[in-house]
């Protein structure tokens, strides 16, 4: 690897990143390729260049091969043909070879312009004239070292680009200095955020590489902060790794942590598999599994739980407090993007209800006793592991955004699942499972307080997803969350019926249409 240059590559339209790399064998080319593929994305342009004989077509051949999860995959090459179209799981590739081309003239004859969506990878880029200015270039050369060849990457990455080009060699250097180099790679279908996942195979023993990137900093919302700040959403690494092995430490069964890069925010984890609490189709909850989960937040919620807690030598997270300020921004995201969905506004005065009623309904929420609060306590982030005995059988993920708060909100998170259907008697089960187990446990529980809190942080939960959801629609292009929103509304209708949330109650009922 050669040095990566780092400058503000995701506003810079003319930024380049690149590095190179050294391809001894034709594995390090497969992985290459595989790195390549797990980083590609819809759009694409890749130009590939270099000598005859060098691997262009090798190369895109085992890119495809991975994307298609079919090593045996017919992948001829487009030399008299010039175009190939695939049609892979995860996207379209488009591999034109334009070496038999005289030059820009003829390419109109192609039908490379329609390839709006695809990736399109094409060797003798030289010969098709202008290139996109996003795009990956990719030079291949070969050289001798002891009478052998090797061939040599050059990879930069233009515009959009470089970013991930630059993220994609430092990854490599992090795989390649902790010994996962030559580990056996998958993507796995990743989740909402901006973080993406692999299995990762070494050995025999399987392991998880979670690539997760410093969050950048939005806009400032209130008081110079952004909605990051606000809600207290974690802007790297650091507080994922912190949970995990406090978690672990505690007896609970978060991943372990076999390496991390802290800044660029690689982790490898242990692989807890990928067997849900839920199961069938529909998805539903399984009793068994929701019953464990549930007396995991008991066991949780009876301890005495500090909020700073180490990451590495001389390296602390602190769990920061679930306050107002981020109870309050993330309500709003039903008014700045919900109601816009369906038609409505939010005008200053509606606004300045809302916030009032809110911060009225929270009061008793900010007056609770405080625990660690995961945030993300539900179905996608509980995985049930068959070898392990109690509590220990639900394997815990995704809490890097958790923050020292009230118990209820994670009970709320598992019994009210936005993306499955929770039969409401099998909710007030656990609900009165959850409570005599803390009564049991400490006999000044108080339930009907508690069941206040449940409702409350139901209500501002499901009013943050409403928001979420419908700006994964309108400003990710992800629209297939759009089919929780029922579930989810009318979660959020049946919780304000609680007395205490009358106020809040018939605001909805006024402001809020359904879905």
């Amino acid at each position: 690897m050669t040095e990566l240059p780092t400058s503000e590559l995701q506003t810079n339209p003319s930024a380049v990143a690149s590095f190179t790399l050294m391809l001894e064998d034709e594995a390090a080319t497969a992985r290459f390729a595989v790195d390549l593929a797990n980083m590609l994305e819809p759009g694409d342009f890749i130009a590939l260049s270099g000598d005859l004989g060098a691997g262009k077509t090798t190369l895109v051949r085992a890119i495809i091969a991975h994307l298609a999860g079919d090593t045996v995959i017919e992948v001829p090459s487009p030399t008299f043909t010039l175009v190939q179209s695939y049609e892979l799981p995860r996207l379209t590739l488009v591999h034109a070879d334009l070496y038999r081309l005289s030059g820009p003239s003829d390419i109109a004859e192609l039908g490379l312009d329609d390839t709006a969506g695809a990736v399109v990878a094409i060797e003798w880029p030289d010969r098709a004239g202008e290139l996109p200015p996003d795009r990956i270039d990719i030079v291949l050369t070969l050289r001798l070292r002891d009478g052998e060849a090797l061939r040599i990457a050059e990879v930069a990455g233009r515009g959009t680009a470089a970013a991930r080009v630059e993220r994609l060699g430092t990854l490599i250097g992090f795989l390649e200095d902790t010994g996962f180099d030559t580990a056996i790679r998958t993507r796995i279908a990743g989740d909402a955020s901006t973080r993406s996942y692999e299995r990762i195979v070494r050995d025999g023993r399987s392991f998880i590489l979670m690539n997760s990137p410093p969050r950048p900093d939005g806009p400032p919302l209130k008081r110079g902060l952004s909605y990051s700040a606000l809600a207290h959403l974690a802007e790297d690494v650091k507080p994922f790794v912190a949970m995990a092995n406090a978690l672990r430490e505690r007896g609970f069964s978060a991943p372990k942590v076999f390496a991390a890069d802290h800044d660029a925010g690689f982790v490898v984890l242990e692989d807890l598999g990928n067997k849900l609490v839920i199961g069938g189709h529909p998805p539903a909850p399984i009793a068994e599994r929701y019953e464990r989960a549930t007396d995991l937040l008991v066991e949780l919620h009876g301890m005495e739980l500090p909020d700073l807690l180490p990451v590495a030598p001389h390296i602390d997270h602190s769990l920061p407090a679930y306050d107002l300020d981020a109870y309050l921004i993330e309500t709003e995201l039903l008014l700045d993007w919900y109601l816009p969905y369906r038609g409505a506004a939010a005008t200053p005065e509606v606004r300045a209800l809302f916030q009032t009623l809110w911060r009225e309904a929270l009061r008793p929420v900010l007056d609770a006793p405080r625990t660690w609060v995961l945030r993300d306590y539900h179905s996608p982030n509980l995985l049930w592991l068959d070898d392990r005995e109690g509590i220990a059988a639900v394997g815990l993920l995704d809490f890097q955004d958790a923050v020292m708060g009230p118990a209820a909100y994670d009970l709320a998170s598992l019994l009210q699942d936005a993306r499955v259907d929770v039969p409401e008697e099998l909710e007030i089960a656990l609900f009165a499972r959850y409570v005599h187990g803390r009564h049991d446990a400490e006999g000044t529980f108080d339930a009907d307080a508690f069941a206040r809190l449940y409702a409350t942080l139901a209500a501002q939960r499901a009013t943050k997803i409403l928001g979420i959801f419908a700006r994964l629609d309108r400003r990710d292009g992800k629209p297939q969350y759009l089919r929780h929103l029922p579930r989810v509304f009318r979660s959020l209708r049946r919780v304000l019926t609680h007395p205490a949330l009358a106020a809040l109650d018939k605001w909805y009922v006024a402001r809020v249409p359904p879905p």
